[in-house]
């Protein structure tokens, strides 16, 4: 199993760090002393971040302007790097895009874009990072997915489809490394709903803001497990608990999961509010940690205890009994339904 350094003598990569998730990480982990580079479009806010996160210390932060569908762009900020610091420990890809809409409606050329970002912009800084952290005698790369890695939501088909194509990716990049034996942990990162800018840098179809679902997780708790992933090797994890709940529910329960969907997820994703500029094609990163949410932006027991190998099985298992009792119990009322024919009358009466 890979050995890893404490943050505070980690080097760190991140991209989409110009807001929501990707600042949040950058922020908590030079708070406990690791060099930092933050990679995104938006080269103001940027500049804005590092200055921040330099003048409060203990770590520090560069950044690098760059565009992760561009394979080139990765190699500069892997150069950027190593001129700064002389190695990179952990590498985390964040950065994504959301396109709001019926799949049917989705101009194709918007679909190819958010895959340019969403897949190969992780394809491309995964190939960059394993051959830096290889060099630097091992480290983690850390992937960030989506609960619709698992399960796919109405209305955000093609995204889904980017987290599920990712998830692939990773899982079979981890066992080629593990087969070679390089000293590099892989891992992928499935969030439920997080309060970050989300809503407002997607692009929508039909025109208003998208309306996620509660509950809405703090960006700072997908932060919290991924340095978690940097300091100890893990083959994925979950943020929040409905994320977990989400995901095993969908595995015992698919057509169960699908009727909630189609039932409250179409309409219900539906704001009043129109559609704010989108970041599918220029960087529209403002600074800024939290996004405008509706719901509350509240924190994750799920996620505390799930930084705690003990407590993890504790809570998965919790939620395995759950799952398992809710599809139990549909299965006998669907059986009782199916026994419930008409007796025939008695003869004679």
């Amino acid at each position: 199993m890979p050995k890893l350094k404490p943050l505070s003598e980690q080097v760190i990569v991140i991209t989409g760090a110009s807001s929501g998730i990707g600042l949040a990480t950058a922020k908590m982990a030079a708070a406990r002393g690791a060099k930092v580079v933050l990679a995104a479009r938006t080269r103001d806010a940027l500049a804005q971040a590092v200055d921040e996160i330099n003048q409060t210390g203990p770590g520090h932060a560069s950044f690098v302007e760059a565009d992760v569908s561009r394979i080139d762009d990765h190699e500069k900020i892997a150069a950027h790097a190593r001129e700064r610091h002389g190695r990179i420990d952990t590498w985390v890809n964040n950065a994504g895009v959301l396109i709001f809409g019926y799949l049917e409606e989705t101009a194709e050329a918007d679909m190819r874009r958010l895959f340019d970002v969403n897949f190969w912009g992780t394809v491309h800084g995964s190939m960059v990072a394993i051959r830096h952290l290889r060099q630097g005698g091992g480290g983690a790369l850390i992937n960030v997915g989506s609960v619709e890695s698992d399960r796919s939501l109405p209305l955000q088909g093609i995204y889904a489809s980017s987290k599920h194509a990712l998830k692939a990716f990773t899982e079979t990049l981890r066992m080629e490394l593990e087969e070679e034996g390089a000293p590099i942990s892989v891992t992928l990162v499935k969030p439920a709903t997080i309060g970050s800018p989300l809503p407002q840098h997607a692009m929508s179809v039909p025109g208003v803001e998208p309306h996620f679902p509660p509950p809405v997780y703090a960006p700072e708790e997908v932060a919290a497990s991924i340095l978690a992933a940097a300091e100890r090797p893990m083959r994925e994890t979950f943020v929040g608990g409905s994320a977990r709940m989400i995901s095993t529910l969908s595995a015992l329960a698919p057509r169960t999961m699908d009727w909630i969907s189609e039932k409250f997820l179409v309409s219900g994703q539906m704001s009043d509010r129109p559609a704010a500029a989108d970041n599918l094609y220029a960087g529209h990163g403002e600074g800024r940690v939290r996004g405008d949410h509706e719901h509350m932006i509240r924190p994750s027991l799920y996620s505390k205890a799930a930084r705690h190998p003990l407590a993890t099985l504790a809570v998965a298992g919790g939620i395995a009994a759950g799952a398992f009792l809710l599809t139990r119990w549909r299965s006998e009322a669907e059986f009782g339904r199916d026994m419930e024919v008409e007796e025939p009358p008695l003869e004679g009466v």
